[in-house]
């Protein structure tokens, strides 16, 4: 084994047990706190009351569910940054985001919950997918990154205005909820194992392309030129992650910064090859949204924060940090 490749299982095996950590963090911390015997109690014995309650009825399945959100959202953006060539995209960026919250929102505004309100974001997320995909696929110049880009951003503008208008006639009642699901919130979530198929799902399906993706970050002529089927793999590229975005959007709402940061931090440890780069996004999202999680529902308890806030307060110092720490190509 080369020093290569003993210094990415070294990164994959660390980041594997942070991700264990966070999880095994997120089921001591809350308002009611749990030490490692009622842990391991409330793991093993259904009998053990308060302890089985609080950790397999509510601790797990947050926290599964964070993991698979935070996972999705970083392979996403890992995906994205490779179809729009872009470092700067994020698994919002093309509007699938805006979409969910216009129909996630509207459920909220005539009294509905629950499922209405998953449905019609998922729904939401669908349309937009679909709406970006028909409006850049017509004309010259179609599906180029420029294109596609600019598409989405426009769209992504417009849903956001609707969104405010949206805050601006909704009824009293309604504001709260509405809020707290377009900064994130983890509080509904739970029966994780469709999310974490899902994840597992992605990372196998990125690992097996990863050489294509590797090939395409180069650019299109040279990924022409060792045979890539290019626009097939970039309208696969794009319906993949856009599935992805719209289950962790209509899961947790809208969260920022995982998609962008991750993905960046993942390359500065294991670098571009998307062989390895993939799976670490996946480690790596999903145990700095577990993280936040635990945070957002421990540090104020019983009084829970919006995720999406505290990984937009991680983020931005941890993303400026990465700019700075980039030299400039000579």
């Amino acid at each position: 084994m080369g020093t290569g490749e003993r210094k990415v299982l070294v990164s994959l095996s660390v980041l594997a047990a942070m991700a264990l950590g966070a999880l095994a963090l997120s089921l001591v911390a809350g308002s009611v706190r749990l030490g490692p015997a009622d842990i391991l109690a409330g793991l093993s014995d259904p009998d053990s009351g308060l302890a089985h309650t609080l950790i397999m009825d509510l601790r797990l399945p947050r926290a599964l569910s964070a993991f698979a959100v935070g996972g999705l959202l970083a392979v996403a953006g890992s995906l994205m940054q490779v179809l729009l060539r872009n470092p700067l995209a994020d698994p919002y960026i093309l509007g699938v985001s805006g979409g969910a919250a216009v129909c996630a929102l509207l459920a909220m505004m005539t009294g509905l919950g629950g499922l209405w309100v998953d449905g019609g974001a998922f729904a939401g997320a669908l349309g937009a997918t679909l709406l970006v995909f028909a409006l850049a696929s017509g004309g010259p110049g179609s599906w180029s990154p420029v294109r596609l880009l600019l598409t989405g951003v426009v769209l992504a503008a417009g849903f956001a205005a609707i969104i405010s208008l949206m805050l601006a006639l909704g009824p009293d009642s309604s504001l709260r909820g509405m809020l707290f699901w377009l900064m994130g919130d983890l509080s509904f979530a739970d029966a994780p194992g469709m999310r974490i198929a899902l994840l597992g799902t992605a990372v196998i399906a990125g690992v097996a392309l990863a050489r294509h993706l590797n090939i395409l970050a180069r650019g299109d002529i040279q990924a022409r030129v060792l045979g890539v089927e290019v626009r097939p793999l970039r309208i696969g590229i794009y319906l993949g992650s856009s599935l992805l975005t719209a289950v962790a959007v209509t899961t947790a709402g809208s969260i920022g910064f995982v998609g962008l940061v991750v993905p960046h931090l993942m390359r500065s440890v294991v670098g571009p090859d998307h062989r390895v780069l993939i799976p670490a996004a996946a480690l790596g999202g999903g145990t700095l949204l577990v993280l936040a999680d635990t945070m957002a529902r421990s540090l104020f308890a019983p009084r829970q924060l919006p995720v999406g806030a505290l990984t937009a307060l991680v983020g931005v110092p941890l993303f400026l940090m990465l700019v700075r720490r980039q030299r400039p190509a000579a």
